[in-house]
């Protein structure tokens, strides 16, 4: 299983990035995703998440009515779109897939190597 995480970086308060995970090793099953970010100092938290079908989201407070969670069938990828960030949304974020891998019998737990967004004028 890998996934890969880009389209962080340095961006000014009130602007938008959007990040990008393209997801591989998950062949007969869709796995459910999700991204996590942390910041220095602070615990891992989640942002957001899509269940197996695409059908069912999670946002926590942080993220509501600005954050969208997506998924590309086509292309294995899972998007966040982050809107009106403040400097509190500077964060190593993460993509997360849990499901069960190709060549594997149970659900297991994967993780991305995280992209970097700084939110600063």
């Amino acid at each position: 299983v890998q996934l890969q995480a880009s389209g962080g970086g340095l961006v000014q308060p009130g602007g938008s990035l959007r990040l990008s995970c393209a997801v591989s090793g998950f062949t007969l099953n869709r796995p459910a995703v999700g991204w996590f970010r942390q910041a220095p100092g602070k615990e891992r938290e989640a942002v957001s998440c899509l269940s197996t079908n695409n059908d069912i989201t999670y946002y926590p407070d942080l993220a509501k009515g600005r954050f969208t969670i997506s998924r590309d069938n086509a292309k294995n990828t899972v998007y966040l779109q982050m809107n009106s960030l403040e400097p509190e949304d500077t964060a190593v974020y993460y993509c997360n897939a849990r499901g069960v891998a190709a060549g594997y019998a149970t659900t297991g737990d994967y993780w991305g190597q995280g992209t970097q967004v700084t939110v600063s004028s």
